[in-house]
């Protein structure tokens, strides 16, 4: 009986570390395709998909500085996009 629960918590836990494993690997190619955008990419991919977005120049560096931080948590973006849409705006 013993040797079946052991088996039992065995397979449990062998499934469980293989599928953490398989979690934290998809999250890794995820985040190589979106380093590998470009700012204006991601500006494309995340701003617009909720709104039209204004040009480039419609705001100085400051303002889409501003901007960036609070779309940031409102488009859920990491920094590192949020930094490389920012700087694509401000060219």
């Amino acid at each position: 009986m013993k040797n079946l629960q052991y088996k039992k918590i065995t397979l449990i836990l062998f499934f469980s570390i293989t599928a953490s494993v398989a979690i934290i690997l998809n999250g890794c190619k995820a985040s190589e395709k979106i380093t590998t955008k470009s700012g204006a990419q991601l500006w494309a991919e995340n701003c617009q998909r909720c709104h039209n977005t204004p040009s480039p120049s419609t705001f100085s560096h400051d303002q889409w500085e501003t901007i960036g931080m609070h779309m940031q948590s409102r488009g859920l973006i990491t920094n590192a996009e949020r930094d490389k849409i920012v700087a694509f705006l401000k060219q």
